[in-house]
């Protein structure tokens, strides 16, 4: 026949969940589910390759300490994060004062958090930040 066991699979799984009508067509449903998520305030899924296809990961507080582990934040910084998740914000002024750390360390370390994607800066005022 020439066609191997795993494609046989493969075109058997497509095929049967188009025509079960829980997929449209491959790959028609991912511009919708990150609109969708982007309309709702949640974060993006992370898709990567995956068993012979790919797979998306959802987060609904994609800011957990593992998650925040996994990233290289150091310690300061994690704690920073769940900080503003509980209060709202921070400034460099009580980063300084939570951590004991110097004005340019703070500074350092809040830019890396800003550039990570994990706060965004807020409001006229230098250094108050929020969580994204």
């Amino acid at each position: 026949m020439g066609v191997s066991y795993r494609k046989m699979t493969y075109r058997w799984s497509a095929t049967n969940a188009i025509g079960t009508g829980y997929v449209e067509k491959p790959g028609s449903g991912t511009l919708r589910i990150l609109a969708a998520l982007e309309k709702a305030e949640l974060p993006r899924p992370e898709f990567k390759e995956a068993f012979a296809g790919f797979q998306g990961v959802f987060y609904r507080d994609w800011l957990t300490e593992e998650r925040l582990g996994e990233l290289g934040l150091n310690e300061r910084q994690v704690k920073a994060v769940l900080y503003v998740k509980e209060k709202g914000s921070t400034t460099n002024r009580e980063y300084r004062g939570l951590f004991s750390v110097s004005k340019a360390t703070a500074s350092r370390e809040l830019k890396e958090l800003v550039d990570a994607g994990i706060f965004e800066k807020m409001g006229k005022l230098e250094g108050v930040l929020d969580t994204s």
